[in-house]
């Protein structure tokens, strides 16, 4: 076992970069003020990456996502970007801190393993169990895909001129099971890395769940759900085979999801000019630049809007928004979740992660959510570098994803995230309870 060093490098650039990014804001140098923020996200990224541990490291993931994603949003290339409020300043810096600086001290306190084996491809887990029971999950999802495609009477890939057709698409409830083909091809991913003797029935059996699950955010034309498909089941194989990810694989996936989410943007009957209108860029930028700038940078602005204009927190209201949803008493008590967005425009709604942490209790909230989500993350990588069910490789992989997405939503207040959670506990269950030793080493 062996001891972290406290701080370090990244660290010590992001402590310098962050006020200098202030003061370069509070001048008008938006170009300066983001660039000097994005080399703090890279060095604090690269300090974490070499480390020992898993493939995937939480925290470089975070670092790169959060503090990256600020960094954009200090380019200020919209006119729908302000000067952030000084709360503003002080609560990122809080939120990133509070993370970065517990995940360290529980790294100091419990050590960090190193650098162990390559995890082997058996751990007794029930192989025909994983099989059945994605292929179960994948027919289930489709079965409840076609049953709101006939109560609706329509499937949103084949409306033409109808830009938010996907967003009409949801019987409330069964909708949920839809989108749960999202976690088939991880469930599949670590099928194969599990069983590299299986028979070609069955080989070919689990490749076809991986495609048709594929299919049904293309038919909902669901370019998130497709992303978080294709990066949860490659973050699953890399968990679970403990290897780097080859610079070949990632422009491999790189040129098949390009021209996807192209023509999924396209099949949302969203024109060029629709979108820039949106976006009021500040310069003539094309779409497939604005578009990604928008969906990172802006976000931030809606948190600013946010901590500037709310009047009064919600107490538990937006972060409890699963439980209402999900056991149906929004439905009852329809006013649990009549709490308005604060936006800089009421079309792009994407929030950050700590968007409703600050709505429910302020600073206070803030802190408290980045800590338990620093907490989160230790019992995490401790617990995939020893004896683990293969399953916890999807989970992990999960939370990585939405890690590198910090920047995008609330991922923990949205209820899908937790249906995500159950669906993956409750195929666990089914498959078993055995457990395989990783190759990482005692915690």
């Amino acid at each position: 076992m062996r001891r972290t060093r406290a701080g370090g490098a990244g660290l010590l650039v992001y402590l310098i970069a962050y006020p200098a990014c202030i003061l370069f804001s509070g001048s008008g140098h938006y170009l300066l003020s983001g660039l000097v923020l994005l080399l703090a996200a890279v060095a604090l990224f690269l300090q974490d990456l070499r480390k020992p541990g898993a493939p995937l490291l939480l925290r470089a993931v975070f670092s790169l996502s959060f503090v990256g994603g600020q960094a954009l949003s200090c380019l200020k290339l919209s006119r729908l970007q302000v000067d952030w409020e000084p709360m503003m300043w002080c609560m990122c810096f809080l939120a990133f801190m509070v993370f970065w600086l517990t995940v360290e001290w529980g790294n100091r306190r419990f050590g960090v393993a190193d650098e162990g084996r390559r995890m082997g491809a058996s751990g007794g887990i029930n192989t025909d169990r994983l099989w059945l029971g994605t292929v179960g999950i994948t027919v289930i999802s489709w079965i409840s895909f076609l049953a709101e495609a006939k109560r609706l009477g329509y499937v949103p890939l084949l409306v033409r001129g109808v830009p938010h057709a996907y967003s009409y698409f949801h019987i409330s409830g069964l909708h949920y099971f839809t989108v749960s083909a999202v976690l088939v091809p991880a469930f599949a991913a670590v099928w194969f890395g599990s069983t590299p003797r299986a028979s070609a029935g069955k080989r070919r059996g689990m490749a076809a769940c991986a495609v048709f699950s594929l299919l049904i955010p293309l038919l909902c034309v669901s370019r998130f759900q497709l992303l978080l498909s294709v990066f949860t089941a490659i973050a699953s194989f890399l968990v679970l085979e403990r290897s780097r990810l080859p610079v070949r694989t990632v422009l491999l996936t790189g040129a098949a999801l390009i021209p996807l989410y192209l023509l999924l943007t396209a099949a949302r009957s969203h024109s060029a000019a629709y979108l820039n209108g949106i976006f009021e860029m500040k310069r003539n930028l094309p779409v497939f630049v604005s578009q990604p700038y928008i969906y990172i940078a802006n976000n931030y602005d809606n948190l600013n809007c946010l901590i500037r204009e709310l009047p009064r927190h919600s107490f538990g209201l937006r972060m409890l928004f699963p439980l209402w949803a999900l056991s149906g008493l929004k439905l009852i008590v329809p006013s649990l979740t009549a709490l308005p967005l604060f936006v800089t425009k009421t079309e792009l709604t994407t929030l950050t992660l700590f968007y409703d942490a600050w709505y429910d209790f302020g600073v206070l909230g803030v802190v408290s959510f980045s800590a338990l989500l620093a907490l989160l993350v230790l019992w995490m990588e401790h617990r995939v570098r020893d004896s683990h069910h293969p399953l916890f490789c999807v989970f992990y992989a999960q939370i990585a994803v939405y890690l590198s997405l910090s920047f995008f939503t609330t991922w923990f207040s949205n209820p899908a995230t937790w249906f995500y959670f159950m669906e993956i506990a409750a195929l666990r269950l089914f498959v078993g309870s055995a457990t395989r030793r990783t190759g990482y080493g005692p915690v």
